[in-house]
Order: C-alpha cells, then sequence, then structure tokens
C-alpha cells in the first residue's frame, strides 16, 4: 500500500500546480486586460477574425496538442494531464463560488502581468514538472520542446509570440506589451521548477 501511494503521489503535485494555477487565473487574468498567448490566444483570434466560437475551437485545438501529447510524449501523459485538466476546472469552478482574494490590479496593469505570470509559472510549471498539462499550451511546449531539442521557456515563446503578433490585428499593442511580459515571466518559471531538481543534482555531482 505504501509502494502504491508513493508511486502516484505525484498526482498530488499535480493538483497542487492545478490550484495554484486556478487561483491566479480567477484572481488576476479574468479580472484584468491581460491577454493569453497560445492555444487560448489562438481561439480568440479565430473568433474575432472568423467568428468562430472558443466552444468550438477549443475542444479541437485542445483535443490536437493532447493526441500530439501522447504521440511523442508517451501514454503515461494522458493521465497527467486529465488530472491536471480536470483538477484546474474543478478549482476554478470552486473559486467561481466565492468573491476573488486578490485586490483588483486592472488599474495597475504592470503588476497584474508580473504577479499573473508568477502564479501561471508556478501552478503550471509544477504540473509539467511531473510529465503533464493544464492545457493544450503546455501540452504543445512540452512536445515543441522535445522535438527541437529546446528550453521549453523558448516554445513556450514561440508560440506565445506568434500569437500575441497576430493579436495586434484587433488588439491594442499596450496591452499586447503587458501580455508579452506576461508570457516571458511566466515561461521562464516554468523552465526554472521543470529543471530545478536536474540543476541541484547536477551541481552535486560537480562538487564531489
Amino acid at each position: 500500500m505504501k509502494n502504491l501511494i508513493k508511486k502516484y503521489f505525484y498526482l498530488v503535485y499535480i493538483l497542487i500546480g492545478a490550484f495554484i494555477l486556478a487561483f491566479g487565473m480567477y484572481n488576476i487574468h479574468s479580472r484584468t486586460i491581460i491577454t493569453e498567448g497560445g492555444i487560448w490566444g489562438i481561439e480568440l483570434l479565430l473568433f474575432n477574425w472568423f467568428d468562430i466560437s472558443p466552444a468550438v475551437t477549443a475542444p479541437i485545438l485542445d483535443g490536437t496538442c493532447y493526441l500530439m501529447g501522447v504521440v511523442f510524449l508517451g501514454k503515461e501523459f494522458i493521465l497527467k494531464s486529465l488530472m491536471g485538466t480536470l483538477g484546474y476546472s474543478a478549482f476554478y469552478a470552486i473559486l467561481e463560488q466565492f468573491p476573488p482574494i486578490l485586490p483588483d490590479l486592472d488599474s495597475v496593469p504592470i503588476m497584474a502581468a508580473i504577479v499573473g505570470a508568477v502564479f501561471v509559472g508556478v501552478g503550471a510549471g509544477i504540473v509539467v514538472r511531473q510529465g503533464g498539462a493544464c492545457a493544450g499550451d503546455d501540452a504543445l511546449a512540452m512536445v515543441i520542446s522535445k522535438k527541437l531539442h529546446i528550453k521549453i521557456s523558448k516554445a513556450y515563446l514561440y508560440t506565445d509570440m506568434t500569437v500575441l503578433l497576430l493579436s495586434l490585428t484587433y488588439i491594442p499593442f499596450r496591452q499586447i506589451a503587458y501580455s508579452l511580459v506576461t508570457v516571458l515571466l511566466s515561461g521562464w518559471i516554468i523552465e526554472k521548477i521543470q529543471n530545478w531538481k536536474k540543476n541541484k543534482a547536477d551541481g552535486a555531482v560537480l562538487s564531489q
């Protein structure tokens, strides 16, 4: 029994990461002008360009990214991602039943961009470190990182920058600039959390 608990203890970390992500999205992103890159940004693009609802595009885009994750990252990826995605949705639904805890940072967008990035980076970083994803964005970045042999922060940056630049067709530049701060910082944090244990181990070897 103890071995079984130890084997699946990573699910606890995934749920912790999903909660942190949901907390940040509910308390920061949902109340400010900060937009997103990645899959969510593509959904908004398709809505503004072609009037296609995210209700239609979200399952298609996320499903495609998760399928790529299974193909390139293995079957265990889908179990971990299922826990991350369902955990995020459940926690967000619970948080919606209560008033936001953090102050409204809509009037201080640069602070919203930084604080929001910390929650997204830490939450998604914990899930990604366990080999799972909370959204299609994470799955896509993990696949790109593995196949192109680049840091995951660069994978996030490539996809987010592409979407944010295209978003200039309907979003003011100033708002995009704040969003860029968020994606740069959150991607950096995700990478640091993902590699923390590896870097620590490498340092121990070098010190011997």
